[in-house]
């Protein structure tokens, strides 16, 4: 049984998208964490978590900030409480998959990683600055801030998407990502997690930021693109980037027998009416209610060269 369960978290770490493998290793890192827990229980427990938190979380004051420098990335994939990672998984799996399928999956792991830096650093900037805070002395650690970051990434690119709530029915997506900036918003008065909405709302500026750039032709995750195809010994070139807001993803020319017909198609005044419509029909029903043919338009359409 347990080598059954390897191989399946095996083979959806590797067919799966990066969406999937993010939330994978958020998963896998909490179920280690609480083992972890479970299995030195003979010990002391709570400097075994005191080692953990340290280790994994980012500190907030000097020296620490400075000599515990992978805490900037550790701690955006480090949860604590049970609550806390299930409802973090599940709006990066909502959001995320509206950030993919319009941006492009090759962007999913660096947006999350420069949201949840972002939101790292006004965390930072809070506790050591405004009056109140802990004056450094505390740690952070939790994906919030990457996740805000999607979530206004997907509003900013598909602000008429519509999500149905349960006892509410259908709601657009902009007013969703408002309501929670709303909320982190009059969390930093309160007394409680004041450092954590400010981390959320330093990852959610940042995703507003990210779709005004790409908007404007400039894709601010580009150079972690090619540091990880680097390190996957990769040359995948960075695709072009788009420059409307109605066709917010990457498109590049397929390599293959179509390619030619397909391009001959791209260049007709057709081809961005039909897109456009297909992208306005997911905005409106979800990805899942297009066609085999519009999904196929798609997908031929997103590896246009």
């Amino acid at each position: 049984m347990f080598r059954s369960v390897k191989e399946d978290i095996k083979l959806q770490f590797q067919s799966g998208n990066m969406l999937t493998r993010i939330i994978l290793v958020n998963v896998a890192i909490f179920v280690f964490v609480k083992l972890l827990f479970v299995f030195t229980t003979y010990g002391n427990v709570t400097q075994i978590h005191t080692n953990i938190l340290d280790f994994l979380a980012l500190h907030t004051g000097a020296p620490k900030v400075y000599t515990h420098f992978w805490g900037w990335i550790t701690h955006m994939f480090f949860h604590e409480g049970t609550w806390h990672l299930i409802w973090n998984m599940l709006l990066l799996y909502w959001f995320g998959r509206i950030v993919g399928d319009f941006l492009g999956d090759e962007r999913m792991l660096p947006l999350y990683i420069l949201g949840g830096l972002f939101g790292g650093l006004f965390c930072v900037l809070f506790e050591l600055m405004m009056p109140g805070s802990s004056g450094g002395t505390s740690m952070a650690w939790g994906a919030s801030a990457a996740v805000m970051c999607m979530v206004l990434a997907a509003a900013m690119t598909s602000p008429d998407y519509h999500f149905h709530l349960l006892l509410i029915g259908p709601v657009k997506l902009k007013w969703i990502a408002l309501t929670m900036m709303f909320f982190d918003l009059i969390g930093t008065a309160g007394q409680v997690n004041t450092g954590g909405h400010f981390a959320h709302l330093g990852g959610a500026i940042f995703g507003i930021i990210y779709v005004v750039r790409l908007h404007s032709g400039q894709d601010l995750t580009s150079g972690l693109q090619k540091l990880f195809d680097k390190l996957n010994n990769r040359q995948t070139p960075i695709k072009p980037k788009p420059t409307t807001k109605t066709a917010a993803m990457s498109v590049v020319y397929n390599k293959g027998k179509d390619s030619k017909n397909f391009s001959n198609e791209v260049e007709s005044e057709s081809f961005q009416t039909k897109l456009d419509t297909i992208l306005d029909k997911i905005n409106d029903h979800g990805y899942e209610n297009l066609s085999d043919e519009e999904k196929d338009f798609l997908s031929r359409a997103s590896k246009k060269d």
